[in-house]
Formats: C-alpha cells, sequence, structure tokens
C-alpha cells in the first residue's frame, strides 16, 4: 500500500527538523568545521597553512547560499610585498585555473558565493593533497577536507539530496531543512540614567567591602570594582578575582542602586553542551557594552588571543541572556576574537 504525504505535512516535518539545530564544532585531521544554532557552517584549514587559509561557508536550506575565499594573510595583515596569489595556485604542483569572471579577486584574497564556481573547486581539488603557491610559502592541507564537508552536508541534512557536496542523491533542494527560527533576546526598556556621583561611590564601596570579604586568590592591590546602570533601580556590579598571565575571572552581581544594597549573583549558563563538557561559564576578562546593555567575555586559549571563546550577553529585565557565543579552538594566529567562528546568534 502507498501512502502520500501532503505537501502541508512535509513542510511541517521539515520545520520541526530545522527546529533543534545543535550547535557543532569539529575537527578533521587538518580542517576544522563549526555549525551554530542557524544551521550555518564554516569550515578552514588549520594547522601549519603559512598564512594561506581556505575559508568556506553555507547556510541552511534549499537556498545556495554558499561563500568561499582563499586567503593568504587575514585582513589584517596582508603583506603587500608579497606577489599575487590568483596566478600562483598549485594543486599538487599543478596550475588551479579560476574563471575570473566568476570571482572577485585581489592580490592576496580571492572570493566566490557562485555555487558554480564553488562546486567546480572542490570537485577539482577534492582528491589532492595540498593547495600551495609556486614560489612561495602557503600551504592548505586536504587532509580531511572531504570529511569535513561531508559533515556539513550531514548537519544540513542535504545527504541524498542534489545540494549535497559529497553524497548527492536525487532528493530536490526543498528536502533540505530550512534554518530554525532565529532566537530573539530583547532588552530590557529604554536606557537607564546614569549613576549619580552618589550611587556610584557607595556601588563602588559596597563592591569593595564584598571584594574584600571573597576568598579571591588576586593580589589586593590588583583588584578592582567596576559599576555599570542596567535599569533605573539596579546596576551591574563586576569584581576582579583570578588572574594568570592572560586571564583575569570576575564574579559579578545585579545589584539595587540604592540602600540598603540587595546584589544577586550572576551565574552565566549556556544553552546548549559545548565541548568543554559543562554550560557554566565562568567571567573570563569582562566587560559591559552600555548600548546594547551586554555582558561580554574573553577568555583567551593563550597571550596572542588567537584562539578561545567569546560570548555576549543580553539583559532583558530579569537575567542575561546568550547572544552570541564564538569559539576558536585552532590557535594558529589566523584571527582574533571578532573573526571567531560562531555556535550561537541571536536577534
Amino acid at each position: 500500500m502507498f501512502y502520500r504525504i501532503s505537501p502541508l505535512l512535509m513542510f511541517a516535518l521539515l520545520v520541526a527538523n530545522a527546529a533543534f539545530a545543535a550547535p557543532a564544532q569539529k575537527q578533521f585531521s587538518d580542517w576544522q568545521v563549526t555549525c551554530n544554532n542557524q544551521n550555518f557552517c564554516s569550515a578552514r584549514n588549520t594547522g601549519l597553512h603559512q598564512g594561506l587559509v581556505m575559508t568556506l561557508s553555507r547556510g541552511a536550506g534549499a537556498r545556495n547560499d554558499v561563500n568561499l575565499r582563499i586567503d593568504l594573510g587575514n585582513l589584517e595583515s596582508a603583506d603587500v610585498k608579497v606577489p599575487p596569489v590568483e596566478p600562483r595556485l598549485r594543486l599538487d604542483g599543478e596550475p588551479i585555473v579560476l574563471q575570473q569572471n566568476e570571482w572577485k579577486i585581489s592580490p592576496h584574497h580571492l572570493m566566490t558565493n557562485n555555487p558554480e564556481a564553488i562546486n567546480g573547486l572542490l570537485n577539482a581539488i577534492g582528491n589532492g593533497d595540498k593547495v600551495t603557491l609556486a614560489d612561495g610559502a602557503g600551504v592548505i592541507s586536504l587532509s580531511g577536507f572531504k570529511a569535513a564537508l561531508l559533515f556539513i552536508d550531514s548537519q544540513q541534512k542535504r545527504t541524498g539530496s542534489e545540494t549535497a557536496w559529497i553524497k548527492k542523491g536525487d532528493a530536490p533542494p526543498l528536502s533540505v531543512p530550512p534554518a530554525p527560527p532565529l532566537k530573539e533576546v530583547t532588552a530590557s526598556m529604554a536606557a537607564p540614567g546614569p549613576l549619580s556621583h552618589d550611587e556610584l561611590n557607595d556601588l563602588l564601596d559596597y563592591g569593595t567591602w564584598r571584594m574584600n570579604n571573597s576568598q579571591c586568590s588576586l593580589d589586593p592591590l590588583r583588584r578592582e570594582v567596576r559599576v555599570f546602570p542596567l535599569t533605573d533601580d539596579k546596576a551591574l556590579m563586576l569584581t576582579s578575582c583570578e588572574a594568570g598571565a592572560y586571564n583575569v575571572v570576575y564574579l559579578a552581581w545585579v545589584v539595587s542602586r540604592q540602600k540598603p544594597f540587595v546584589a544577586r549573583a550572576i551565574r552565566l549558563r549556556l544553552p546548549f553542551m559545548p565541548d568543554s563538557g559543562s554550560t557554566d561559564l565562568e567571567l573570563m576578562n569582562a566587560g559591559f557594552d552600555e548600548h546594547g546593555k551586554e555582558l561580554t567575555t574573553l577568555a583567551k586559549g593563550r597571550g596572542l588571543g588567537d584562539c578561545g571563546v567569546a560570548t555576549r550577553w543580553r539583559y532583558d529585565g530579569q537575567r542575561f541572556r546568550l547572544v552570541r557565543y564564538a569559539e576558536e579552538p585552532a590557535c594558529d594566529g589566523w584571527h582574533k576574537a571578532g573573526g571567531w567562528p560562531t555556535l550561537w546568534v541571536t536577534k
């Protein structure tokens, strides 16, 4: 007996599948893949690339929302004395020919969002060993490349469809689930009034008292208290507690702006399970963006600041809720926190 699935039911199934995009970050030999809660996935080569990096990204759903970049040096550190990249690209020693009308080409940065151009390049290099530059440094290892593409296909549920990169099939593009609805975190209210001179001094005194009565190991001479207005009757108080070579751990409270002070400790909890195995997040190198009412953290993997975890949390009137989580596990000098791949995004 044959059963027919109505278009409405098919749409409902796709929406149901799309509603639970679990963030994921995986390493496949020399390739790293990150997919966020919107099922937007990006992959790049890591390790000993000598400044030559290919970055491939793809959005969820039937649309061909794809982008591929080849960069020699990131956008902050390109060496203008180095010869142009495009004519020097080699796959296992043989020239790579790009159709220039399908690419945006500058001396050290190549980019395209043309699906046919991207598919053509992926097919050309998929079984290769490495992409290099003639007469110069730079290596894009292709070890793990196909596994990274296969993971993206699987994460976005493209396997067996016409849009898959690796295991293509006959399923139409509309069989691929769309991106889940983008979550929204609304700020509490209009901008609060600034702290008065008396409020600021009283809160700093209160913060100093709390800090001196804590179990923090940081040298008292290095401790600091910072306060920021959250609402017209609440403030954010940050106190430094522990310190390493390049990271400082803070304690944080939402506290009333007027005496007698009532303080509630802030504990940040992620809405997904990261690779660390814990949803609890320390307030590392904490700061506060007063315009967006966002508490920020930056846990550096090393002093250079090229790897680690960066988060933003918005105050909604009751608590701080995660609005952005970015993580770069590869400490390979490629980019700073602003360019790290995201695992969680919101409106």
